[in-house]
């Protein structure tokens, strides 16, 4: 009875020394990718500037959390996000639903961007900027309704993005004319958008893609080249962040225009 109680408990802990090793191994990697940040803080702090840091405890402490949310961060997009969306994708495409896997594809690009915490940042900073600039009203009400108009906009181009992106996986189409296209398209709206938007809408292409929108919408890119026949995962799979870049400065920008 011991013995099979025993050889129960075996595998278990097998599992348990595997998990604390991929830990143990991933945080090396985060101080190893963070050393170089902290190297050049240290460098300009103590020799450039010739100044203590200012509680040496709390920047201590500061980066042992960094380093053990990265961990946990990564750990999170191996064990979770990766998985699930190649699985997603995997789904969708053994379905054989274009409609629905397009709907699919715009609500992720949607739900992940109104999600994304530097989206929201950025389009509250706008807002506060704009109604010291006199573009609208100095109450809240007039902030929240400014940056709620401009994450949904950036969030519905995002949508569309995807979308724009599954559709040329599916139709096997090359990626530079449509991502050339596009830029040629953002410099023209450039030189006859308000200057007041431009900016915004450059950042706002920048900060879509982030800690949410990226493992997921990668995950989705490559796990649907990987499932139809005929795509290349490194030649198909990638370029749907390059489209979730490129549309919300194309739609601020216009949003910015008709505003």
């Amino acid at each position: 009875m011991k013995t099979g109680i025993h050889n129960l408990q075996r595998p278990r802990v097998q599992q348990g020394i595997r998990v604390i090793t991929a830990m143990l191994r991933r945080t090396i990697d985060s101080l190893r990718d963070l050393a170089p940040i902290i190297l050049v803080i240290a460098f300009f702090q103590i020799v450039v500037l010739q100044q203590p840091f200012p509680d040496i405890w709390g920047v201590t402490l500061g980066l042992l959390c960094v380093v053990m949310g990265l961990t946990l961060f990564i750990q999170g997009l191996e064990s979770g996000l990766f998985p699930l969306g190649e699985v997603l994708a995997q789904g969708f495409a053994n379905k054989g639903s274009l409609i629905t896997l397009l709907a699919f594809a715009f609500c992720l690009g949607f739900g992940t961007t109104v999600a994304e915490p530097a989206l929201i940042a950025i389009t509250a900073e706008a807002a506060d900027v704009a109604a010291e600039a006199g573009a609208i009203e100095a109450t809240d009400s007039a902030r929240t309704k400014y940056a709620f108009e401009l994450r949904m906009v950036v969030a519905f181009s995002v949508g569309v993005a995807i979308l724009l992106g599954v559709l040329r996986i599916l139709r096997g189409w090359p990626i530079h004319p449509l991502i050339i296209g596009g830029y040629v398209l953002v410099t023209a709206m450039t030189a006859i958008a308000p200057k007041e938007i431009i900016g915004v809408a450059y950042d706002s292409g920048g900060v879509t893609t982030s800690t949410i929108t990226v493992p997921l919408v990668t995950a989705l890119g490559v796990g649907l080249a990987t499932s139809i026949r005929g795509r290349n995962p490194m030649v198909d799979g990638f370029g749907l962040i390059a489209f979730a870049s490129l549309t919300p400065m194309i739609c601020v920008m216009g949003y910015g225009m008709l505003a």
